[in-house]
């Protein structure tokens, strides 16, 4: 009912969102995106949750050429590694083994077959990757060994909190981390200025004609957020749903004020 009201296609600031706002910050992770593409490999993307790594790589991947490329996601990692390799083997097709060397040789053929036969390289991207167990980590290097280790058939991205970086540091994943190419943390969006016209952005895509906040209201939001996209978007749609009911058109400080103590 908000939405009509304030005459918005989606929520602000929402998984609805295709035009991600960008002032350079996710250039960077564009540019080792596509490399891993041409020269698949492991990446590491970190950040705080809701500053929007999974959106930036929902992005990135909803163009690419699906004769080209398999995109697997999986985000269910707090299991033990064998489920994690069973999910992959389900989303490439496979009847997954319950032993887990069969279940790696399994995958590995379908692997070897899309690259070589239908030339199709396979993007496994595992979200929530700060959950997976430690037993994933050491062995990862292993199940990645192609042909001798002499060919790199699958492209990676482990995503995480920041935390992932500093595990995978350590030395018991020294093999792991040896075989990172690239490291990519996104921030969030602190400095007032970006602050505000990644809100004018939001607002904007999702179809409101007009500011809905006063300058008083953008600093309120960023202090909250603490600028974290999705937490700010949450404050704006919870704000907008208390000003409907009082027939405002407008968000003023005090709904803002009242929608942040709602969702504390």
């Amino acid at each position: 009912m908000y939405l009509q009201h304030f005459g918005l296609r989606h929520p602000p600031l929402s998984k609805q969102l295709t035009e991600l706002w960008d002032d350079g910050a996710l250039v960077q992770l564009s540019q080792r995106f596509n490399w891993l593409l041409q020269s698949p490999g492991i990446g590491l993307l970190t950040g705080e949750p809701s500053v929007g790594k999974t959106a930036a790589l929902r992005s990135l991947t909803h163009p690419l050429n699906p004769h080209r490329y398999q995109v697997l996601y999986q985000a269910e990692t707090d299991f033990g590694r064998v489920d994690i390799y069973r999910g992959l083997a389900r989303a490439l097709g496979i009847e997954p083994s319950y032993r887990r060397a069969q279940l790696w040789r399994d995958i590995k053929e379908r692997v070897h077959e899309m690259v070589d036969s239908k030339q199709l390289t396979p993007l496994w991207i595992i979200d929530e990757a700060q959950n997976l167990p430690a037993e994933f980590f050491r062995d990862f290097p292993s199940f990645l060994n192609f042909a001798f280790d002499s060919r790199d058939l699958m492209t990676v991205w482990l995503v995480g909190h920041p935390v992932l970086a500093q595990v995978l540091e350590r030395s018991p994943y020294a093999a792991l981390y040896s075989r990172i190419q690239v490291h990519v943390q996104l921030k969030p969006v602190l400095e007032r200025e970006r602050f505000a016209l990644l809100v004018a952005h939001a607002l904007k895509s999702a179809g409101s004609q007009h500011n809905l906040l006063a300058d008083t209201g953008m600093e309120i939001l960023r202090q909250a957020c603490k600028g974290l996209p999705r937490q700010a978007g949450r404050i704006l749609c919870t704000a907008m749903r208390l000003a409907v009911p009082k027939g405002l058109n407008h968000l003023p400080d005090e709904i803002l004020q009242q929608a942040i103590k709602e969702l504390q």
